[in-house]
């Protein structure tokens, strides 16, 4: 346990960092914007489904899960593991399908979908910083299949600078940097969004605690769970039995969990983006700061972010919110 990295020591390679960082809206579209070279109007984030369960590994799965105006959909992941890649990605796209496909749509609905990994090593060796697929007919590449299914690999590796906005560019050397600080010197607007986003997170209370939940409980207790019901079990019916039964029952127990972690999430993102806001006109005070954070009520925090947003000053804010 001792080995565990606390919060104030991740950084953005650290999947719990990039999914906190990645689900604030303003951060997730303008990475989807520069990646695809496309301009999105707007971008919902499912919290939710960022935090997935995934029976094989009795735990978590971090990622961001977007939909744009257009209903194309997005997964985006910070991609440590060198294993699979292929067939992670396949899993990623065959599930977005899933989803819409169980919740009544037709085949012919289905909108376009982009996997996005970004990895800090070289998946395929060509020292690219891009990778881009998308299945075509082998006899003929210009003849594509028209699945509108995308998967795109990022490297921090590349060494193809030309190939690549210099924003991306700067995006995947801030990665490929990876200090705890998060604020190595740099010049681009995009990596001090970053780096300011990081630095809230780390700030956070609510954050620290929801970290805590995660790598600990979920991935620590959901996995002794499940072994201690299957050795239980064991004693009156076959061990294979057991063990599946028990993993189902560990996974209910782990989802309940998440759909809570994925709504205190939604409402902190909206409590992070109005004390950034505040943070321009000086030090917060500690009770403004509690009013702000024990806010549950998601309407009471839009309307404290639109007034946040066309205020001056943290006197004429803490005025304005004095009614709500």
């Amino acid at each position: 346990m001792s080995n565990r990295k606390k919060l104030q020591d991740l950084t953005i390679r650290d999947n719990f960092m990039f999914a906190a960082v990645m689900t604030q809206e303003e951060n997730c579209k303008r990475l989807l914007e520069m990646v695809l070279n496309i301009e999105i109007e707007r971008l919902e984030i499912s919290y939710e489904k960022s935090f997935i369960y995934n029976p094989e590994y009795h735990g978590i799965r971090l990622d961001v899960y977007a939909k744009g105006d257009d209903n194309t959909r997005y997964d985006v992941e910070i991609q440590i593991a060198r294993e699979y890649l292929g067939k992670r990605v396949r899993y990623y796209h065959s599930q977005m399908d899933m989803d819409l496909l169980l919740s009544g749509h037709s085949y012919e609905e289905l909108p376009q979908t982009y996997v996005i990994f970004i990895c800090d090593f070289d998946p395929f060796g060509e020292k690219r910083y891009c990778y881009t697929f998308e299945n075509r007919c082998l006899e003929n590449l210009d003849l594509g299949m028209e699945d509108e299914a995308r998967s795109i690999f990022l490297t921090t590796r590349g060494e193809d600078p030309e190939s690549v906005p210099k924003e991306m560019k700067e995006f995947l050397t801030f990665i490929r940097e990876d200090t705890a600080a998060g604020d190595s010197p740099s010049e681009d607007k995009f990596v001090k969004q970053l780096q300011k986003s990081i630095r809230s997170v780390k700030k956070s209370r609510e954050m620290g605690h929801r970290y805590m939940l995660i790598e600990e409980y979920i991935r620590h207790e959901a996995k002794k769970e499940a072994k201690e019901m299957a050795q239980e079990m064991a004693e009156e019916m076959a061990q294979e039995m057991a063990q599946e039964m028990a993993q189902e029952m560990a996974g209910e127990m782990a989802r309940k969990m998440a759909q809570k972690m994925a709504e205190d999430t939604e409402l902190n993102a909206k409590r992070q983006s109005i004390l950034e806001l505040l943070e321009d006109f000086g030090p917060i005070s500690d009770q403004l700061y509690t009013r702000i954070m024990s806010e549950e009520d998601s309407l009471r925090l839009k309307a404290m972010h639109k007034k946040a947003a066309r205020v001056t000053s943290l006197e004429q804010f803490e005025e304005s919110i004095s009614n709500l």
